[in-house]
């Protein structure tokens, strides 16, 4: 059985034996849309990551049994196409759930909790030169009865609500499917939860009911001293809306892993903003730990494994 993974690097130096065993397995870092048709022209399972699944690749591997991908969603694969042609799509879910829980939190309690600034203020030697035991300038707040609003209270959404609560936060959510399925938190409007809630945290899908779901109006419904966290997908959140939102103290500020175009384009509002310290930025690796990539490849295995 030859396996191909077509974006390898993408999962960084996790170890791939898990796969490696199951058959001839090449790895490749990543791939053009001209190298991925040349690559899977004998391959029998196709793994990738963020590559693109069209017709034309599909139809380029005439051997191909099944299609791996490692990650959740599966918006970059032609589902449809590779079902008439007798192919099973496989999907990973679960793996990732508390290493983006803990990202969710390692956002809101830098951009709350001020840890740029404290951090700075010390190794910049402002803090020794001060004459002062503290430094009071950065008003931080607690989480304790504050409100978190979760937009898409999925497996990972309930456990941002449980660390919520170990904070002493009140939690409401907003369905995104209209099905308010959960009885352990209210479940509000749009625009209830974007009024009441101290920080926004959004962990839906992109799909036709979230694109551009929080643009400058819903911004503007936010109390000034929310800020809004996008752990979903780019497209929820009107990028350019937002940084204007943050930059002209619409809301407070925003933590985000996920947008519209990654890498970041080098001429993004996130990167041309007047108050950068507002927002809190990673290169969508919220579901990268250690050991959630580790559970990634056991499970790309395991999908394998059941064969096709």
């Amino acid at each position: 059985m030859k396996i191909v993974f077509l974006d390898a690097a993408t999962m960084g130096d996790v170890s791939f034996e898990p796969i490696a065993r199951l058959g001839e397995f090449t790895t490749y870092a990543g791939s053009t849309p001209e190298e991925a048709r040349e690559r899977v022209k004998d391959v029998d399972v196709l793994i990738i990551n963020k590559i693109l699944v069209d017709r034309q690749l599909i139809d380029s591997a005439p051997n191909l049994k099944l299609i791996c991908i490692s990650a959740t969603g599966v918006n970059n694969i032609d589902v449809e196409y590779a079902a008439s042609k007798g192919i099973p799509v496989r999907n990973v879910a679960g793996y990732s759930t508390d290493s983006v829980a803990q990202s969710t939190f390692m956002h809101i309690l830098s951009l709350i909790g001020g840890a740029p600034y404290f951090d700075r203020s010390v190794k910049s030697g402002d803090y020794s030169r001060s004459g002062m035991f503290t430094d009071p300038k950065w008003n931080w707040m607690e989480l304790a009865g504050k409100t978190i609003g979760i937009i898409g209270l999925g497996n990972i959404g309930r456990k941002v609500a449980v660390i919520a609560e170990a904070f002493g936060m009140k939690v409401c959510y907003y369905s995104t499917s209209g099905t308010c399925h959960c009885k352990d938190y209210p479940c509000l409007s749009l625009e209830e939860l974007l009024a009441v809630s101290d920080v926004v945290s959004i962990h839906a899908p992109l799909n036709e009911r979230t694109r551009g779901l929080i643009g400058e109006k819903e911004l503007a419904m936010m109390k000034k001293s929310a800020y809004l966290v996008n752990m979903g997908r780019g497209g929820i959140v009107d990028e350019a809306a937002l940084a204007k939102a943050v930059d002209e103290g619409v809301i407070a500020g925003a933590g985000l892993d996920v947008f519209v175009t990654e890498p970041l384009p080098e001429d993004h509002p996130y990167l041309r903003m007047q108050h950068p310290e507002r927002m809190s930025l990673a290169p969508h690796v919220a579901w990268a730990s250690v050991e959630a990539r580790t559970r990634l490849v056991s499970m790309i295995a395991d999908n394998i494994s059941k064969g096709w």
